[in-house]
């Protein structure tokens, strides 16, 4: 009878030790949201794989929090609820920390801050005033927070401000003439329409635009209100990924000279 127990004993012991190595396990995964339809911060490559400045950045702060990295794919304005539920852990997609997604979700600290600019044909004469963009249609990303400025500052003024799910359909109706503008952040205008042959009768037009309310403090990781503990460790690895230099060599590789300092 002794041995019985004894040998009850170790089994349960070695349950407890595979049950706290399987919660191991299961706990050093970190799933990470975002819309691969957004170059260059995240696409896919001609394989399927995912690429980009985002997907870069996520998997060297998983590196540096000793986690690994999965990837759950939805479109843009699908990302915050998604978060909610739990289909994943953070966001990771270019999103910009901002005061009225802070009231459905906590951020980490910011990563990185990149100007948001509007694109035109170089001729067009158009600039990102309200009083320029009287009568024209803007092109925006759903749920985006350059959505949220064209509809601030410039649809009260007789600006037409359409929503796409996907900005490559914006790109699309801008170079047809459906459209007469699109506001973007700067490096996803750049990569993903002006330095392709469709977008070369195109430029950017006019400065970036500012509203930090709207427009927010910069990139940051979207976590789950109250997700005080993944705070704590992404934060850490924030902090590492930026003090050794890997968000600026990252920045300088996809940007060029775009100043994306967390300013």
């Amino acid at each position: 009878m002794k041995l019985l127990g004894k040998l009850l004993v170790l089994a349960c012991a070695l349950a407890s030790v595979s049950a706290s190595v399987s919660a191991f396990a299961a706990d050093s995964v970190l799933r990470f949201g975002l819309e691969a339809q957004y170059p260059p911060f995240e696409s896919k490559g001609p394989s399927g794989d995912l690429q980009g400045f985002d997907v870069d950045i996520g998997n060297a702060v998983c590196r540096a929090a000793h986690l690994t990295c999965k990837w759950v794919e939805t479109s843009f304005d699908g990302l915050i609820p998604a978060l909610q539920g739990r289909k994943f852990d953070a966001i990771n997609s270019a999103m910009n920390a901002t005061e009225k997604r802070r009231e459905a979700i906590d951020f980490t600290t910011v990563i990185y801050r990149v100007p948001t600019q509007l694109i035109a044909r170089r001729d067009s004469g158009l600039l990102p005033t309200p009083e320029a963009l009287k009568g024209k249609r803007v092109g925006v990303l759903q749920a985006s927070i350059q959505e949220n400025y064209a509809k601030a500052h410039w649809e009260n003024a007789g600006v037409t401000v359409v929503s796409y799910q996907d900005q490559n359909q914006v790109y699309s109706d801008l170079q047809t003439g459906r459209l007469d503008a699109t506001l973007v952040l700067a490096p996803a205008g750049q990569k993903g329409f002006l330095s392709r042959p469709d977008g070369k009768d195109f430029a950017f037009v006019g400065q970036p635009v500012r509203d930090d309310k709207i427009l927010g403090s910069g990139v940051a990781f979207g976590i789950r209100k109250g997700d005080a503990a993944l705070k704590k460790q992404l934060d850490a690895a924030i902090a590492k990924v930026q003090a050794d230099g890997t968000v600026k060599t990252l920045a300088q590789k996809y940007f060029g000279d775009i100043d994306v300092s967390a300013k």
